[in-house]
């Protein structure tokens, strides 16, 4: 094995980021997304025309279509940045000035190196400095960042410098807990396993405030 293939064997067998931003080319929106359905739905085509299966079958004619509809409306549509949610804040006139948490936040994602599932629960917390922003722009923004060939640990760095901006607060925090199927169906195959990652920005580095989230992400809040 040549040694570029075994580094990339090695960074996708234990799941290595290489980069804080989804590694996009310059070139990445020069086609339009029909053209790339297109061009996938033909490579899906060829693609399982190779593993043998007979594309004249009914249940098998209409897949090359719908994977690459899937492919670009849907499970890889947050790398459009035309898809970003806009996220409109508002003055805290309120003056609330303690810790706002959002938890189990769905997290449907797709593993960069064997695009295969992941599937978990964010918890999003931010320290309001005089803005807030609306609950399900939170969940909105996980939403799109999760929707592209992701690395978990990119993703919870993603989350967390999006609301930043959003906010315009360092005092920011995600913990993201999920099943990645590219572990728990193939490879060790250990169903049972989970992988937790956390960001922390500004009072979140703090061992009181970091603490008090993480104890509010442990709350019963089944209703």
């Amino acid at each position: 094995m040549l040694k570029n293939e075994k580094l990339n064997v090695e960074i996708g067998e234990n799941h290595i980021g290489t980069s804080a931003n989804t590694p996009l080319r310059a070139d990445a929106f020069d086609i339009s997304d029909d053209v790339k359905i297109e061009l996938i739905k033909d490579n899906v085509e060829n693609i399982l025309t190779i593993l043998g299966m007979d594309l004249t079958d009914d249940s098998l004619s209409g897949t090359p279509n719908r994977v690459a509809k899937m492919f670009v409306n849907e499970i890889f549509g947050g790398l459009n940045p035309n898809k970003k949610p806009s996220s409109s804040t508002f003055e805290n006139k309120y003056k609330y000035n303690e810790m706002l948490v959002e938890k189990n936040i769905v997290v449907y994602s797709t593993c960069e190196h064997h695009l295969l599932p992941i599937v978990g629960r964010a918890h999003v917390a931010y320290i309001s400095n005089g803005t807030v922003v609306g609950l399900s722009k939170m969940n909105r923004i996980v939403d799109y960042f999760a929707k592209r060939p992701q690395v978990q640990e990119r993703l919870n760095m993603q989350i967390v410098e999006e609301l930043k901006k959003v906010l315009g607060t360092e005092d920011v925090a995600c913990v993201i807990d999920a099943k990645h199927l590219c572990v728990n169906s193939r490879g060790i195959k250990d169903i049972e396993s989970s992988t937790i990652t956390a960001e922390f920005g500004g009072k979140f580095k703090e061992d009181v405030t970091r603490r008090e989230f993480l104890d509010y992400i442990k709350m019963d809040t089944n209703f």
